[in-house]
């Protein structure tokens, strides 16, 4: 399976693991709670897709490394106890709380949240004097003598054999107590993690016409060469950082995330090219409608590799505008909610607004500390936090000059405004982005591929389902015609003798 069916898997499994009867009691007993087992190439985006799962179920996550851990660290110490067994005092041993519970517990105190993923990475790699316990942890969910909270999932992750020398095979009782996915590296299911995670556009575009090269281990003279999605993420990143302050990539930089001289040379150069097609397009001028004929016609005569590179700035570009407006919406739902409330509490309890207000600000920084703790905050959601907290803020300093909620309402207002013309100039960037491909590519595969983007996209859908789109529409219609048209021609030609 892809990480993707993995993750969709595992997001399902935790849910029922933790569901519970009209008693309280868990519905699948701890002891019957399977741990999930991940087996896949290193660097598929095992680690990412858990964090993922726990930010979307809005519990907690610890992680672990069992790479580094020695039979103490992940058991605990031993210690003398005294305890009296029919009447006599006798010295026996005990052990400490290991490191990895005890991280657990912390975790749950620290956050509030009682409910989580203990995820353990590298499974198959423990030391030899530490591989006699796991049988009894994974089963018991008990390292030395202290047992795992309930209401927390163990998900475990490895390599296979050949990408690691230090694994070791588990035998048939080990596995028979694991539920094992096995995953393989999949550009298409990526994707749809990388437009959420705004991956550079030189990178989905290369990756486009090469996919050859998303994943790759093989051994040269040279040793080892491999290009891995994580690889791929992390030098999206750089990328970034390197064109805010004007510097440029080369195959130096690019090879430190990328350890495949091939993949090297063709992505650099790649690239090289992409930032002339963006100098010479000027994607900005054109999603604001500031667009000639000239421009028209050199898309229309560039080879195919231009075309998409510039289909993907563009998208990246609208793409990046959407989620910013979508995170101010959810705050502006979160700041309805709160200043009902307030506004609730005031009358109610008669205390003046700034207090009951001071009072939300102190709750939302709280938990917004106690999910980062716990790992269960995505970095979009921390961003629309982020807006809330200021916005109340500059309310709670609003309400001590004039002492009126009616200036809350005010600021409220403004930000609402602010947030509907954000909505108009997506509108018209979109529709900017839409009338320069028909005139630069009629109607060729490129509107399919604008289409296609635009629909895999969550937070593009989102916005487009919600604010509409009259050329989305439109093609979308023709589309479908086109695809029912196809349809019945392959129907009709099997039909014939």
């Amino acid at each position: 399976m892809n990480i993707a069916q993995a993750k969709e898997y595992i997001k399902d499994s935790v849910r029922l693991y933790l569901k519970k009867d009209e008693f309280g009691e868990y519905r699948i007993p701890v002891v019957r709670q399977r741990p999930i087992f991940l087996l896949g190439a290193p660097g598929v985006g095992k680690t990412a897709i858990m964090e993922q799962i726990a930010q979307e179920l809005g519990i907690a996550l610890v992680a672990y490394s069992m790479t580094h851990h020695t039979r103490q660290s992940a058991l605990g110490l031993p210690l003398i106890v005294e305890k009296e067994y029919g009447g006599k005092t006798v010295s026996v041993s005990e052990y400490t709380m290991s490191e990895i519970i005890a991280s657990v517990y912390e975790t749950m105190e620290e956050s509030g949240i009682r409910e989580g993923i203990l995820f353990l990475d590298e499974i198959n790699c423990v030391s030899e004097t530490l591989t006699p316990s796991m049988l009894q942890f994974l089963q018991y969910k008990v390292f030395g003598r202290h047992q795992v909270p309930e209401g927390w999932v163990i998900v475990t992750a490895g390599n296979p054999p050949e990408y690691n020398r230090s694994v070791r095979e588990f035998d048939v009782v080990t596995m028979d107590r694991l539920k094992l996915l096995e995953v393989e590296a999949d550009f298409e299911s990526w994707k749809q993690y990388a437009l959420e995670r705004r991956i550079h556009p030189a990178v989905l575009s290369f990756l486009e016409i090469k996919d050859e090269y998303f994943y790759q281990v093989e051994t040269t003279v040279k040793g080892k060469a491999y290009i891995t999605a994580r690889g791929w993420e992390d030098l999206s990143g750089i990328l970034f950082l390197y064109e805010e302050e004007g510097m440029g990539a080369d195959e130096n930089l690019i090879g430190q995330y990328l350890r495949h001289d091939k993949a090297v040379r063709e992505f650099a150069a790649y690239y090289d090219l992409y930032r002339k097609y963006k100098k010479d397009y000027r994607t900005e001028e054109i999603l604001q409608g500031r667009f000639g004929e000239e421009v028209c016609r050199k898309a229309s005569e560039a080879s195919f590799d231009e075309r998409l590179s510039l289909l993907f700035m563009l998208s990246d570009s609208v793409t990046l505008s959407v989620r910013n407006n979508l995170v101010n919406i959810d705050a502006l739902q979160e700041l309805k909610r709160i200043l009902k409330t307030i506004h609730e509490k005031a009358e109610e309890d008669k205390e003046k607004p700034e207090i009951v207000l001071a009072k939300q600000k102190e709750n939302l920084a709280k938990r917004l500390e106690a999910q980062k703790k716990a790992g269960a905050l995505s970095e979009r959601e921390q961003s629309k936090m982020r807006i809330v907290e200021r916005f109340l803020k500059k309310s709670l300093e609003a309400l001590q000059e004039t002492d009126s909620f009616e200036a809350v309402k005010s600021l409220y207002a403004e930000k609402a405004a602010e947030v509907t013309a954000q909505n108009e100039e997506i509108k018209n960037r979109m529709h900017q982005m839409f009338s320069f491909t028909e005139r630069a590519f009629a109607e060729g595969n490129e509107l399919l591929i604008l289409m296609t983007e635009l629909t895999a996209g969550s937070d593009t859908s989102r916005f487009i389902n919600t604010f509409g789109s009259e050329d989305y529409a439109r093609h979308n219609e023709a589309f479908m015609i086109q695809d029912r048209q196809e349809r019945l021609r392959q129907e009709i030609a099997a039909a014939e003798p």
